[in-house]
């Protein structure tokens, strides 16, 4: 039996659809509203309740598990707490296993983003239990609105300066979560999982322009003005300092790296910059 967590997120929806497509039996998909994921149900995947917060429901829900996905949680500054409810109640329920969501050079990063899976990945390692930390890159989606924006306003704009980003598709991540699941390799193990090939915010600009047909610069700015746009544009204060401190964490490489971990699991090359612009400009 394989669980995940988050099974209702953009994320587990597509590990579940590369479970079933590489033929696994049973799926238990834990969503903490689990009548908002009825439609994932059939006869190889069964829909449970299991809310971080409510550590009996996690409990029950990974009953019988063998290998368990911990999809790392949205509530940023509740994160580690919430998931290290999720990996006591796996080591009390007996699973054997756990792969995790981590951040690409989580023991290294800047990033304030990566606090908290430290915190977590600390928390495996202390459980006893085996696993795989799935250092995902940045998604390519995180730039849609990017794209959107530049479309609109004539301009790419962020802190990450002529930092390299090796980006993929939430897709690949999710495939490549779902062949360590799937695969028969319980060893405790770490992937740092990259895109195929990098780019920088100036490259995104170049790419946007060639597919629009009009020039769209890279504007790099302090990361308090950049956060200050995000907030302009409707987002909280402090999920805009977020995305700024990673921006300014890109410029020195944080989301950048040379390992070939994620190409190497999904058998074929991540999407590229310029598959992804293209979904965008359409």
């Amino acid at each position: 039996m394989i669980a995940l967590t988050g099974a209702n997120g953009q994320l587990g929806r597509l590990v579940i659809d590369h479970l079933n497509k590489a033929g696994v039996s049973g799926i238990r998909a834990l969503a903490r509203s689990p009548e908002k994921a009825q439609d994932l149900a059939s006869s190889t995947v069964s829909v449970v309740p299991a809310d971080y917060d409510k550590p009996d429901t996690l409990a029950a829900a990974l009953s019988g598990v063998d290998k368990l996905l911990l999809i790392s949680g949205s509530e940023i500054g509740q994160r580690a707490r919430q998931h290290t409810a999720v990996i006591d109640a796996a080591k009390e329920a007996g699973v054997s296993f756990i792969a995790y969501t981590s951040i690409l050079n989580a023991d290294t990063s800047p990033m304030i983003l990566a606090r908290e899976h430290r915190e977590t990945e600390a928390a495996l390692k202390a459980s006893g239990i085996a696993y795989a930390l799935l250092r995902n890159g940045w998604y390519l989606e995180n730039y849609a609105g990017s794209v959107a924006s530049a479309l609109e306003h004539g301009a790419v704009v962020g802190s990450a300066g002529s930092g390299k980003i090796a980006a993929a598709s939430r897709s690949d991540y999710a495939q490549a979560a779902a062949a360590v699941l799937a695969g028969d390799d319980t060893s405790t193990r770490t992937y740092e999982l990259a895109g195929s090939s990098a780019f920088t915010l100036a490259d995104m600009a170049s790419e946007i322009s060639a597919q629009a047909g009009r020039e769209i610069p890279f504007n790099n700015l302090p990361a308090d003005v950049y956060a200050g746009i995000l907030v302009q544009a409707g987002l909280p204060q402090a999920f805009a300092d977020i995305l700024a401190d990673s921006d300014t964490a890109a410029a020195g490489g944080a989301l950048y790296s040379e390992s070939t971990d994620l190409e190497d699991l999904i058998g074929h090359p991540t999407v590229s910059l310029k598959q992804f612009v293209q979904t965008q400009v359409g």
